[in-house]
């Protein structure tokens, strides 16, 4: 339902693999799946930084998807980022689920079907 691409904000191979994420997302997942773009490792010293805010920006732009930078190490951000997907996600759902009854599989009695001994068949010994 949704996928969190992440990139080290030091290493920019990590960074260029992106592109390569998205084509496979674009090939193999649901259109409608929720992403978001992430640069990891933003508690860094900018000496040790390969790929700017605003590079990561850019390439979220293009997508048309969320971006953030974080830190796992010092938790800056994390939350936010589940949060935010968890509430993109569920403002999908609620959009395209707009009828829950189309989504019910409603199984209607046929003929004869009143009496259980009427759906025996004949070549199971009745």
């Amino acid at each position: 339902m949704g996928i969190l691409l992440v990139y080290d904000v030091t290493d920019e191979s990590s960074f260029n693999n992106i592109r390569n994420w998205i084509r496979n997302i674009e090939q193999h997942a649901s259109d409608n799946v929720n992403k978001i773009l992430i640069g990891n490792k933003a508690d860094m010293d900018e000496s040790k930084r390969a790929v700017s805010t605003a590079k990561g920006q850019a390439l979220a732009d293009e997508y048309g998807i969320q971006f953030f930078e974080t830190s796992a190490k010092t938790n800056l951000n994390v939350e936010q980022v589940f949060f935010s997907i968890a509430r993109d996600i569920k403002q999908r759902l609620a959009e395209t689920d707009s009828k829950p009854e189309d989504r019910t599989i409603k199984i209607n009695k046929t003929e004869g079907s009143e009496n259980p001994e009427s759906q025996k068949s004949a070549c199971c010994g009745s």
